[in-house]
Order: structure tokens, then C-alpha cells, then sequence
């Protein structure tokens, strides 16, 4: 078996360590035997994203947001026809944000999203920053579980129809709300860096998972070791006063 991800701006959209996610991804992967192809993309490359299993778009400030912005939307249709042929979807912060209808930053600048779901983010409120370590029950493709990251976003996002998770301890899409991110069968949308996969393997197998059955269909994984990596998370958990 063989997962192709396509990560975009990865020069770019890199806050907060966003590449441990592709670490991640691929030794999980090649733990278990399956090949894992990664292509990086940056400004004005060329890329058809209905060649690959997985696009993945991590965090970035507004400065960076603006740049990649214009050479993002000039990749819409190339986005939904990948959409359309069962490409899975990783989307941090930054990346998250883009797939909504706009971001309005603090100074009233508005950056135009991808449009591609209903949501929007607002940043106009300097006093009302999400930051800090977070903790979230998810539940994805059946498996319900405890996440934990760390956010990082002037960003209000709203209108979001159907969340990645609920909210234990911090802020999650607005400032002390209730969910965090969006998800669907296809795509998970999320403010949580740290990065996010290395104390979540459960959502890195589910990554993993939708990738694979575009070619293979529904796939079990093999389960791996994850002793460390649930140490770390509980650790959190325990920091946070989540049980």
C-alpha cells in the first residue's frame, strides 16, 4: 500500500512545528509497512491535488496568510476536484481558516477564503486572544477520544456547522466557546498545534485511514506502540484538570 500527501506552503505555513504532523504521518506509515510519498508545494508550483491521498496545510500568521492567499485560490478547482475524487484533508489553523468564506485580520484587512464551507474568521477583537494548551473530546469515524494541543489565534471563527470537537479546557473556534474546528468524513479542520498528531495518534490512524481508502477502501491499521505517545497526552490531560 502506498499514501501519497501533498503538503502545501510547507516554507510557509510552518508555525508552531506543523511538521512534526508529517513526521508523524510517515513513520506511523512506514511502521507499518506502508509506503508514504510526500511532495511539497510552494508559491506559484505546480500541483494537481486530485494525484494525492492527503493535502495537508498548516498554520500561519496573517503576514503569511497573505501571501499564500492569492496562490490558494487560484487552486480551488483543483482542491474540489481532489474533494471530489476522495482526497482526505489535514488543515491547521492557518490552513483551517482558508477553507471558510474569509478572514478579516485586526486592522480590517479582509483576506478571501477558498469559500468552500460556510464558516468565517474574525480577528478584530485585540483583548480576546484563544491561547494556551487545549483539550477536546472528539468523536471521528466512530472512535470517540480525548485530544490535547496548544492554540494560538486572534481569530474568531463562526458559523461552523459541524465542529472537530468539543471543548474541556480553552478557548476552541471563539474565545471561550464551546467547539473546536470542523470536520467531516473528509476533512479535519483545527486550531490545535503543539504539533497536533504526535500526542494524538488516534487521529493521526484516522488520517491515515481516509487516505488509504481512496485507493484500498476501508482499511484496519495495525496497531502500533503508543505508550509514549499516550503518556504525553495524559500528562496533559492531568495538567488540565481533564479526566
Amino acid at each position: 500500500m502506498k499514501i501519497r500527501i501533498l503538503w502545501m506552503y510547507h516554507d510557509l505555513m510552518d508555525l508552531y512545528g506543523d511538521k512534526g504532523n508529517i513526521q508523524v504521518l510517515k513513520t506511523r506509515c512506514e511502521k507499518r509497512g506502508i509506503e508514504c510519498e510526500i511532495k511539497t508545494v510552494s508559491l506559484g508550483e505546480r500541483a494537481d491535488c486530485q494525484e494525492y491521498d492527503l493535502f495537508f496545510l498548516g498554520g500561519g500568521a496573517d503576514l503569511e496568510q497573505t501571501i499564500i492567499y492569492e496562490d490558494l485560490l487560484k487552486r480551488k478547482d483543483s482542491i474540489l476536484e481532489a474533494k471530489a475524487s476522495g482526497t482526505a484533508f489535514l488543515l491547521i489553523c492557518g490552513g483551517y481558516q482558508l477553507f471558510g468564506q474569509y478572514y478579516l485580520d485586526q486592522d480590517g484587512k479582509k483576506i478571501d477564503g477558498l469559500g468552500i464551507y460556510d464558516y468565517f474568521t474574525e480577528s478584530t477583537d485585540r483583548d480576546h486572544r484563544c491561547i494556551g494548551n487545549i483539550a477536546v473530546e472528539a468523536e471521528l469515524d466512530g472512535r470517540r477520544f480525548k485530544a490535547v494541543g496548544f492554540e494560538n489565534h486572534g481569530g474568531q471563527t463562526k458559523n461552523v456547522g459541524s465542529p472537530f470537537a468539543k471543548v474541556l479546557k480553552g478557548h476552541g473556534n471563539t474565545y471561550k466557546g464551546m467547539y473546536e474546528g470542523y470536520a467531516d468524513a473528509q476533512v479535519i479542520g483545527t486550531y490545535m498545534h503543539g504539533p497536533l498528531l504526535p500526542k494524538n495518534p488516534m487521529i493521526a490512524d484516522i488520517v491515515i485511514t481516509r487516505a488509504l481508502k481512496r485507493h484500498y477502501g476501508e482499511v484496519t491499521l495495525e496497531a502500533l506502540d503508543d505508550t509514549l505517545e499516550n503518556r504525553a497526552r495524559e500528562v496533559m490531560l492531568k495538567r488540565l484538570g481533564v479526566q
